[in-house]
């Protein structure tokens, strides 16, 4: 049975341990252990789920068997998972809350165990689950935390000076013109390869290069990329001192070797404190600041929603909230008639 489970990560140098290798790690019983394999290889290889959203399922559900081996006193298997109740796994949300656990990170938690009890169900590992009947969490809703625009840009253009090499700024600046110029994530960001820049003949009709993004869930899209992203990327590429083939990464680190999304962070976090730029002015926060200002710029919300890869409209759509919440607060601060 375990046999089954293959690699979650196929052909990438940060590769994440087969689901026989991450589920050796876990201290149940053997045919749980081999349940939590082909999970993980079904998260992988089926779902196509990103490597970190692997990972992160992967510590929810040791954490969930963590507080369940404690709670029965023993190793759990397969048959004491499936006979757990309601009042079982509300004792194991009640734990996180008393660690300080955020309600967020535990519905994402309980997301993850769902995820590997309906597969259990599916594979016919275990007849039924009372999760099913457990309520998520309920989470307060949030919306994006855009930066204005004047920000975005001061930010962008401000990154590269703080770097002692001349090709790391320009890398640092290409980096964040990508983010929003194309509303990018930093990982599909740093995902791209050399191959995947626009050559500078191969425009589009209205003179935008496209680039073909994998995004969540390994989901394709394609998005127009302009003329003043890929001359930032040209720029870095021009100075880098490292070559490579059109299937090595795009953004290196200083020693030529794959970027770690954190040094993008840390320049952003230095920058916050340089600038005076609020809390919220990270690396999505760009990707944020794109689609607000499309939006606001009269873009239309299906075609936004489309450049984002979002799956579902209504994700697209808070956006149009933060808009309005924009809106009214120039309102509440200028209109002579706002404080009456």
């Amino acid at each position: 049975m375990a046999g089954s489970a293959a690699s979650v990560n196929k052909g990438t140098d940060l590769s994440l341990p087969s689901g026989e290798e991450a589920a050796a790690g876990f201290a149940v019983a053997s045919d749980l252990k081999e349940a939590i394999a082909i999970w993980l290889g079904w998260l992988g290889d089926e779902r196509r789920a990103a490597d970190l959203t692997v990972e992160a399922y992967r510590r929810d559900l040791a954490d969930f068997l963590g507080f369940i081996t404690g709670h029965l006193g023993a190793q759990p298997d397969l048959a004491q998972i499936a006979g757990l109740g309601r009042a079982d796994f509300r004792a194991w949300m009640a734990s996180r809350s008393s660690r300080g656990l955020q309600a967020s990170s535990t519905a994402r938690a309980l997301s993850a165990i769902k995820s590997f009890y309906r597969l259990a169900i599916k594979r016919g590992l275990i007849d039924q689950t009372s999760l099913t009947a457990l309520r998520t969490p309920k989470l307060p809703r949030s919306l994006p935390k855009p930066l204005t625009a004047p920000e975005a840009m001061e930010a962008v253009s401000a990154i590269g000076d703080q770097q002692h090499e001349s090709w790391i700024g320009k890398r640092d600046i290409a980096i964040l013109t990508l983010l929003y110029g194309c509303g990018l994530r930093i990982s599909e960001a740093l995902s791209l390869t050399r191959g995947d820049v626009p050559a500078q003949d191969g425009r589009a009709p209205h003179g935008l290069g496209l680039l073909r993004i994998l995004g969540k869930g390994r989901k394709e899209r394609v998005v127009p990329i302009l003329p003043v992203v890929v001359a930032a990327i040209r720029d870095y590429l021009a100075a880098c001192p490292y070559g490579g083939d059109a299937g090595d990464p795009l953004f290196v680190g200083a020693r030529g070797g794959v970027l770690n999304p954190r040094l993008i962070q840390r320049a952003m976090q230095q920058l916050r404190a340089a600038l005076g730029l609020p809390e919220t002015a990270t690396p999505h926060a760009l990707r944020h600041s794109f689609a607000t200002h499309l939006l606001a710029g009269g873009g239309d919300l299906r075609a936004i929603q489309e450049l984002l890869g979002h799956a579902s409209l209504s994700t697209t759509q808070r956006y149009t909230e933060v808009d309005a919440a924009q809106l009214m607060a120039v309102y509440n601060a200028a209109h002579p008639r706002a404080k009456n």
